[in-house]
């Protein structure tokens, strides 16, 4: 199938708009690759992740992140998996995809958004599964089982807005050389803790302001720790964080918790009406602080009480 073929079966305006999107993302491509090449031959002098970051398709700088670590990482199987990835227009893996040529598997848990995604023009030039499921730590393991997912995959990324911590610490099936997990930075740098498990977690639910989600960075560095992995960076926007496991880590520096943690400026929440406040996410969960969350080091439910 050629790409003409699938736009002669979209018609009027709707084939007119994915030909324009196709013909921009070409463009974004072709750029990407110059600031690449520009880049690599200062690879080896990193300090920082701002440094390399750019955006294609990611939301911040992500994709420019993934560029640098897998030119320092030796990744013998080019697969990745994405949790969370709605459409799939805005994504931490469609650049690896498109201009690495990287196999993936990605998940939904809305079937609106996968149908998109397998009928979208890219879905059958590339290796990618597209799957809806709203995933669980009960689920995740089998999940991949059934995928035939490989025990070695390049990079897992997971962003569910809820439930991170928990879904990462029930992975068992697989051990990827790369981990990017969503922080939440309001939860600050110095308590290990993440909302109480719930297989049915959505953080409007949770909470109409949609800030009380995910775990604190510091719980994601100890629950690295366990599993043999390393943080070594957050974007600068702080929301993603990133670990390497440990036999891997040869060119790449053991960040600390307080070392790699970047404050999100973000003012993603609501008020009680849905409607934005445009307060700092930070400053709107102080006034919140008989929530409870899950301390990781004392097993132990406590007020979340920030400062």
């Amino acid at each position: 199938m050629s790409l003409k073929k699938t736009l002669k079966s979209i018609t009027g305006a709707d084939a007119y708009m994915t030909w324009q999107r196709v013909e921009f993302e070409k463009q974004k491509l072709l750029i990407a690759k110059g600031i690449i090449n520009n880049m690599r031959s200062n690879y080896n002098k990193v300090m920082d992740f701002s440094e390399v970051e750019f955006s294609v398709f990611s939301q911040i700088g992500d994709d420019g992140i993934i560029q640098y670590l897998i030119n320092q990482i030796d990744i013998p199987n080019k697969y990745f998996i994405e949790f969370g990835v709605q459409n799939y227009i805005e994504s931490t893996t469609r650049f690896l995809m498109m201009n690495d040529n990287w196999s993936g598997l990605i998940y939904d848990g809305s079937k609106e958004f996968i149908d998109f995604i397998q009928n979208d023009y890219y879905y059958w030039l590339y290796d990618l599964k597209a799957r809806n499921l709203f995933i669980t730590a009960e689920n995740i393991n089998t999940a991949f089982i059934n995928e035939n997912v490989p025990k070695e995959p390049g990079i897992l990324h997971i962003d569910i807005d809820g439930n991170d911590y928990w879904i990462w610490k029930a992975i068992n099936s697989i051990n990827p050389i790369i981990v990017i997990m969503e922080y939440n930075s309001g939860f600050g740098d110095e308590r290990s803790i993440t909302v109480p498990y719930k297989p049915d977690f959505e953080r409007y639910n949770a909470h109409y302001s949609g800030v009380y989600f995910g775990s604190s960075l510091k719980a994601l560095c100890n629950l690295a720790d366990e599993k043999g992995y390393s943080f070594v960076g957050s974007n600068s926007y702080g929301n993603n964080a990133y670990f390497v496991r440990n036999d891997k880590l040869i060119n790449l520096k053991k960040l600390s918790c307080e070392e790699g943690y970047r404050f999100s400026k973000a003012r993603q929440n609501k008020d009680a009406n849905g409607k934005f406040t445009y307060i700092s996410d930070y400053d709107l969960l102080k006034t919140f602080n008989t929530l409870e969350v899950f301390n990781t080091e004392t097993n132990q439910l406590e007020k979340l009480n920030l400062k």
